[in-house]
């Protein structure tokens, strides 16, 4: 744990475990903290991250559970922005299962290029694709058992498309998720599935999908990997990493990324309410 110079101690808690203070710069102070004050504090950052983030959203372009399967499996070693550039020429020239499924191969691979690791999304994606064709009637399955049998996609892909395309409820343990949840003391595992297993037993399941977006929002926007921007964080009481970036809130405001620094988002056509709060559409690939 992180306990800046002049934050304050944690004080005890009526459950008796240490409970999460603001120190003199608004630090929080975890030490020996109970599992009920583990649960407390974590929901109350979901419901202070859903305040700042009301319109958080898969970042990916999709408009079926095909595409969204699809977008996803090229999303990994890239961004969603540079995924939402390409899939439209890729969605325009197969826009089924049927069709990518018998695509050339060298074809796809051109298309696929701006991705990075278009060689190995490209197989995965016919893969896929062919499964779909052969196994479910060219429809994306509905069951996490089904879904991780396709070529490309494993636990994280699968409770994407559960969560977000048929409203079943699923935690996305990407990159973002676990560097936020360590910082915050919600668990030290390290392995994806630990992860999930643990941050899950402190969220009832029907939050989970939300969780995620909310997460991953904040560890794209102002909690980022090699310098958060501490000083502009609204949730600074509650963090017990408070410090591992910058806490000055001039110097702060300048890491901010996307709608909160005022720059576009990911998504080419992303949900109105993201619109409504100020959010800007990406631009598409070659655009200026």
């Amino acid at each position: 744990m992180v306990v800046p110079r002049d934050s304050a101690v944690g004080e005890q808690g009526p459950d008796g475990g240490r409970k999460v203070v603001k120190g003199a710069k608004g630090v929080a102070a975890v030490k020996a903290e109970s599992h009920t004050a583990l649960v407390r504090r974590a929901r109350r950052i979901n419901r202070e991250l859903a305040e700042i983030y009301p319109y958080a959203h898969p970042e990916l372009d999709f408009e079926n559970p095909f595409q969204l399967v699809v977008a996803t499996v090229l999303s990994a070693q890239t961004t969603d922005l540079r995924v939402n550039q390409t899939t439209p020429a890729l969605f325009a020239k197969y826009p089924t299962p049927e069709d990518l499924a018998v695509a050339d191969p060298e074809a796809v691979e051109e298309i696929l290029r701006p991705t990075g690791f278009f060689r190995a999304k490209t197989k995965s994606v016919i893969g896929l694709s062919k499964a779909l064709v052969e196994d479910f009637g060219g429809e994306v399955p509905g069951r996490l058992e089904d879904l991780v049998k396709l070529p490309g996609v494993g636990r994280k892909t699968a409770f994407v498309v559960l969560g977000n395309a048929f409203g079943r409820p699923g935690i996305t343990v990407d990159t973002h998720f676990q560097r936020l949840v360590r910082r915050w003391k919600w668990t030290e595992a390290t392995e994806p599935d630990k992860i999930e297993a643990a941050v899950g037993a402190l969220f009832p399941k029907s939050d989970w999908t939300m969780l995620s977006h909310h997460v991953i929002f904040h560890g794209r926007r102002i909690c980022h990997a090699r310098k958060p921007a501490c000083g502009a964080c609204p949730i600074a009481p509650l963090c017990p990493a408070y410090g591992e970036g910058e806490t000055d809130p001039e110097k702060a405001k300048k890491l901010l990324k996307y709608e909160k620094g005022g720059y576009p988002g990911q998504r080419l056509n992303p949900p109105q309410s993201y619109l409504d709060a100020g959010g800007k559409p990406a631009p598409p690939l070659g655009s200026a």
